[in-house]
């Protein structure tokens, strides 16, 4: 069953403890800056490293002269994908990080909006959990709800959990956390497969309702597109981990 953590805004408290959030990007020039700007704002101390995908606008610059650690594929590349491209980010960021570290994975879209991330680092660092995620208390845009009830089935279905935010990219947990669920699955199944292994792994997970907002798509032949590519690898994901193994991570 879903756990629901309290909605808190605001900045959390300093600690010795390093903090971290890694976050993913792929052409967000026009909101990267205010995205790291707001998690500074309220999150004392956190080291950000942007997760860029192969980005051609600029969000690579924008991100360093905002003071962000960049790392992931340049504009020449091929795009890994999102669980691909986090992944290596991750796995660079975690190898040197003490176990109660706090990592925060994020959206490289939510511009002012992640400065409401503060509610997650709490949940964590306060002990009432082990990985924290993010549900929208806004809904912006979105199609007809196929693709997100396939995760939230999928989810209860391999783990037990309940979830209503099943495909939320914004998470906390401390660092030997985000080491049991690396490396994360492929593309678009990155955050179903993170919450059935955090959950197969014995870690406590809750839900935290924060006011967010990001770029979302909307009922357009884009749109539906891009919801066809998550259902696509949210039935890979599935398939993966219903078969007990933890299947392609690339």
């Amino acid at each position: 069953m879903a756990a629901e953590a309290s909605n808190r805004q605001g900045k959390v408290p300093s600690r010795s403890s390093p903090r971290v959030a890694i976050v993913a990007a792929r052409d967000e020039a026009d909101r990267i800056a205010a995205t790291l700007a707001a998690l500074a704002e309220a999150v004392p101390g956190i080291r950000s490293w942007v997760a860029d995908d192969a980005s051609s606008d600029g969000t690579r610059e924008a991100a360093r002269a905002a003071g962000a650690t960049v790392v992931g594929r340049g504009p020449s590349d091929s795009p890994l994908g999102k669980g691909g491209n986090v992944s290596v980010a991750a796995a660079a960021v975690a190898a040197d990080l003490p176990a109660d570290a706090t990592v925060l994975l994020c959206d490289g879209d939510l511009g002012a909006s992640a400065g409401n991330l503060a509610p997650l680092v709490a949940a964590v660092e306060s002990g009432s959990c082990d990985l924290a995620i993010a549900r929208f208390e806004r809904r912006v845009g979105g199609g007809l709800g196929l693709a997100k009830g396939y995760a939230r089935w999928a989810i209860v279905r391999l783990s037990g959990f309940e979830s209503t935010a099943p495909i939320s990219g914004q998470r906390a947990m401390r660092a030997d956390v985000l080491r049991d669920v690396l490396p994360f699955a492929p593309r678009y199944g990155m955050e179903i497969g993170m919450t059935v292994d955090a959950v197969r792994a014995g870690h406590r997970v809750v839900e935290v309702g924060l006011d967010l907002e990001h770029r979302a798509t909307g009922r357009t032949l884009r749109g539906f597109v891009h919801r066809g590519r998550q259902l696509r690898d949210f039935l890979a994901v599935h398939r993966s981990r219903r078969a007990g193994s933890a299947g392609p991570r690339s």
